[in-house]
């Protein structure tokens, strides 16, 4: 069976290297890929956005089955012009990507079918949303609506902040059309937790927590990034409050996506908030996270394969999916400057000290073959991760990982796992 992944970051590596253990694949594709997942997969010159050369590659090749990775095809519609063309493709259409394509409509719909959120108000009107912003209590939450790589969320302590924040988003066109309409929400206290989970449309079967870490620098101080590093399971997160989400929150989103006449298959992963007040939505994304992908799939027993391919046939209570009983730390090693601007093109030392390691597995990010080195390629460039018994366990063992890599400039939290 051959198999296509559409991206070239850290979570992709983690698909392919999870799919890579299946016995039913005889040869991965990646487009883009890295540096990282060329040893694993052929890597094929398509960008995850040049959806017809998608399309054309997978057709000619004979492609049996197909990996959304990204957010971006998600949203320009991949999975319908695969399907068009009688290609199996796992993810979401067009219209049920839309929960993470627009958080406007992610936060009617989560009213409409009373799943609990942030209090908010949406925006097309610039001085309509700054008068809103001065009369709401401080700190507030100004979101672009759109696709931001994972930076549209600016949280503002002060009404200068929050003014500055819409007039980036909106006027200054900070990230692009994504700022046409703004979302402006309270913002919650409380314990942040990642759950993704597999669905097929029907049946939703949720992952075993992560957390993520966003900011930039230690105790969560800096800009916020697309993640600096991630563990799982949460330390927080119990069974009852599974239970509570379940019953509450992944159900009914899924049963309101189907009602909406958009039934989402594919991974629906639900940024929450523990509150004094109980659970809350935060946001919701149409793909495995990056970096929690490379925290919940080494724990994931079984060929993953199988589940992607139920979720598609929408044969997912058929499915016994199993974890093993450990933990997972990720720490990413960004270029110097991330999230702003860093410089590309640094060779990694130490790589090969981790070919045949059972409890360390680096994650390419942005990295590329330059002649015969590993040189780094973008802002988070890989992701260690460290695998054992336990959190405190895992979290040794990552850093441990980390230090036996190095790169000009490179620069990591010191705090992943800790919270």
């Amino acid at each position: 069976m051959k198999v296509l992944v559409i991206g070239g970051g850290g979570r992709e590596h983690a698909i392919v290297w999870k799919l890579s253990q299946s016995k039913k694949i005889s040869k991965i594709y990646c487009a883009p890929g890295n540096a990282g997942i060329e040893e694993l997969a052929e890597c094929v010159n398509i960008k995850a956005t040049d959806i017809e050369a998608l399309v054309d590659f997978a057709y000619n090749e004979q492609i049996n089955f197909t990996i959304v990775g990204m957010d971006d095809p998600l949203m320009l519609g991949v999975v319908d012009k695969f399907e068009e063309k009688g290609l199996k493709i796992f993810g979401p259409n067009k219209k049920a990507a839309l929960i993470e394509g627009s958080k406007a409509f992610a936060k009617e719909l989560m009213k409409k079918y009373n799943i609990p959120t942030a209090n908010y108000e949406v925006f097309t009107d610039y001085k309509a949303a700054i008068e809103y912003a001065n009369n709401q209590k401080l700190p507030i939450v100004v979101k672009a609506d759109g696709l931001a790589l994972g930076k549209g969320v600016i949280i503002c302590n002060t009404y200068k902040e929050a003014e500055e924040a819409i007039y980036e988003i909106m006027e200054n066109k900070k990230f692009g059309e994504a700022g046409n309409k703004i979302v402006i929400e309270e913002f919650l206290t409380g314990h942040e937790v990642s759950v993704l989970s597999f669905c097929d449309g029907d049946t939703i079967i949720p992952m075993v927590s992560a957390q993520d870490h966003k900011r930039a620098l230690d105790n969560d101080k800096g800009l916020n990034t697309g993640g600096m590093g991630t563990f799982s399971p949460s330390r927080i997160y119990t069974k009852e409050i599974n239970d509570y989400c379940m019953e509450k929150i992944f159900k009914p989103t899924l049963k309101a996506m189907k009602e909406e006449g958009r039934p989402f298959t594919g991974i629906l992963f639900f940024g929450l908030m523990i509150t004094e007040d109980g659970v809350k939505v935060l946001e919701y994304n149409a793909r495995f996270g990056d970096p929690e992908a490379q925290v919940v799939l080494p724990r994931l027993k079984g060929d993953l394969l199988e589940i992607l391919e139920a979720c598609v046939d929408k044969r997912l209570h058929e499915v016994k999916v199993e974890w093993e009983d450990n933990a997972a730390v990720c720490v990413i090693l960004a270029s110097g400057g991330y999230p702003l601007s860093y410089k590309k093109g640094y060779p990694i030392k130490g790589l090969d000290k981790f070919k045949d390691s059972k409890d360390i597995i680096v994650f390419h990010a942005g990295t590329a073959k330059k002649e015969d080195e590993i040189v780094t390629n973008g802002g988070r460039v890989l992701g260690v991760t460290g695998i054992a018994k336990t959190l405190d366990e895992a979290i040794k063992i990552a850093y441990k990982g980390v230090e036996d890599i190095n790169f000009e400039k490179m620069h990591y939290r010191r705090d992943i796992g800790i919270k």
